[in-house]
This record gives structure tokens, C-alpha cells and sequence, in this order.
């Protein structure tokens, strides 16, 4: 009979194990801290629950032996590599793009952290007049009036909210990121579902259990917990230099896939 002691001891090792490859610098780490302080919630949410669900699932999978069959079919892997590849270098063009030339991104920020409840610095709103760290207001003649604290908001939404970060395009772009990339195949598939397996018949569902968790609780953190850096982030400047880490993030992780390392 397995006692909680017996239970608790493979799940811990699946958690520790779990958060160890997970915790890193990369592409879906980035992507999901971008939308935690420029996106709303809800948008959060989603990708949170993306993130965590991706990784149960391909988890699972290689505990089920899945791994094993994905390492016989290199030409699978060899075509996410460069669709992933190929992703991931466009975006790291626009990340350096957004980095070169910012756009309203901390104003935006300001508003939609004024609907979520998330304290923003009282001096973010002063962006918005010309000028102010190379954001320029947007002309006020353009028709209709522009409500203060709106100006060079860009496209918007209909009924006049600020442009940001669709649901779809959050959930497509993580999808994307989570799935286009060989490397999720080789770590989660294979490496945890094989060391998942050499726990015994009795252990490596509680090791999963672990692994799953680890997951659930590194992505929660990040989405959620991410948002407390919206003050910081209600700056261009800070704006810049993350869009600046990104392009070298994306740009080197895209070449790592093209060249196969």
C-alpha cells in the first residue's frame, strides 16, 4: 500500500526536476512575461493556461512513450525547425524594430493597468506629451477630439479602446512558440518522459504529478506574478531595452534552429 511519504518523495523529485529545465531564458518565458505587462488579464489567463496545458500534455505523452517514436521520425523535427526557425526570426526583426523606433506601448500599458487595478507610477501619464523619450502625441485634428492620456495610442479597437494584444493573436503567437520548437520535442517529450519511466510502474505517475505542477506554478508565476513589473514597464525606456533583449533572445534562439544546434 503507497503511504502519502511514498507518494510525496517522486513528486517532489518530478517538480525539482521539472523546474529545473523550465526556469530558463527563452522564447515562451519572454513571450508569456511581454503579455503580463502589456496585456490584459484575461489575455494572461489564456496564455498561462496555454502554457501549462502544452506542457502536461507533451509531459504525459512522453511518459506514455510517445518520446520514443517522435526520436524515429527526424523529418518531423526537422520541419518544426524551421518553421520554428523561421518564426522566430521575423519576430526577432520586429522585437529590434520596436526597440529602434518605440511606440506607445508604456501609454497603453498606463490605461490598461488603470482597468486591471495595477498601480502604475504617477509619472507614466507625463509620456504622453511630445517628445518624451522619442514618443510623439498624436495630432489632436484628426477628426474627433483626443481624450487626455490617449494620445499616440495608435490603432484601436472598436469602441475606441487602446490597441494591444488580441486573445487570438496571444494564443496563436504561444501556440506557436510552445509548439514550432524541436527543442520542447527533445527536453519534455523525450528527456522527462524517460526519466519519468526509470521511476518504477508505481512512482512515475506521482513523478509526473510533480512535473506537471512544476509547470503549472513556474507559468503562473511568471504570467501573473509578471504583472507587478507594469510600473517599471509604464517607461519607453524600459520598453526599449526588453524589446532589445527579446531581438537578441529570438534572433539567437532562430539561429541556433537553423543552423541545428
Amino acid at each position: 500500500m503507497t503511504t502519502p511519504l511514498d507518494a510525496l518523495l517522486p513528486a517532489l523529485s518530478g517538480l525539482g526536476t521539472g523546474l529545473a529545465l523550465i526556469v530558463a531564458i527563452g522564447v515562451q518565458n519572454t513571450y508569456l512575461l511581454r503579455l503580463a505587462v502589456s496585456a490584459r488579464l484575461g489575455v494572461v489567463a489564456v496564455a498561462v493556461a496555454v502554457c501549462a496545458l502544452s506542457d502536461a500534455a507533451l509531459i504525459i505523452a512522453g511518459v506514455l512513450g510517445v518520446g520514443a517514436v517522435v526520436e524515429r521520425v527526424p523529418a518531423a523535427l526537422l520541419v518544426i525547425r524551421f518553421v520554428g526557425a523561421a518564426f522566430l526570426l521575423t519576430y526577432g526583426v520586429l522585437a529590434a524594430r520596436r526597440a529602434l523606433r518605440p511606440s506607445g506601448e508604456a501609454i497603453r500599458l498606463d490605461e490598461r493597468a488603470a482597468e486591471d487595478g495595477v498601480p502604475v507610477s504617477a509619472g507614466a501619464g507625463a509620456c504622453a506629451g511630445p517628445g518624451a523619450d522619442g514618443l510623439e502625441a498624436a495630432p489632436a485634428s484628426r477628426g474627433e477630439g483626443v481624450p487626455p492620456g490617449r494620445a499616440g495610442l495608435g490603432d484601436r479597437r472598436p469602441g475606441g479602446d487602446p490597441a494591444g494584444p488580441t486573445m487570438r493573436a496571444a494564443v496563436l503567437t504561444m501556440l506557436v512558440f510552445t509548439w514550432a520548437n524541436p527543442h520542447v520535442y527533445l527536453d519534455t517529450l523525450v528527456f522527462l518522459g524517460s526519466v519519468a519511466n526509470q521511476q518504477g510502474v508505481d512512482d512515475r505517475w506521482w513523478w509526473t504529478v510533480g512535473a506537471v505542477a512544476a509547470s503549472c506554478l513556474w507559468f503562473g508565476a511568471l504570467g501573473f506574478g509578471g504583472r507587478l513589473l507594469r510600473p517599471l514597464f509604464a517607461k519607453p525606456l524600459t520598453w526599449r531595452v526588453f524589446d532589445a533583449l527579446v531581438a537578441v533572445v529570438m534572433l539567437a534562439f532562430g539561429l541556433a534552429l537553423l543552423l541545428g544546434a
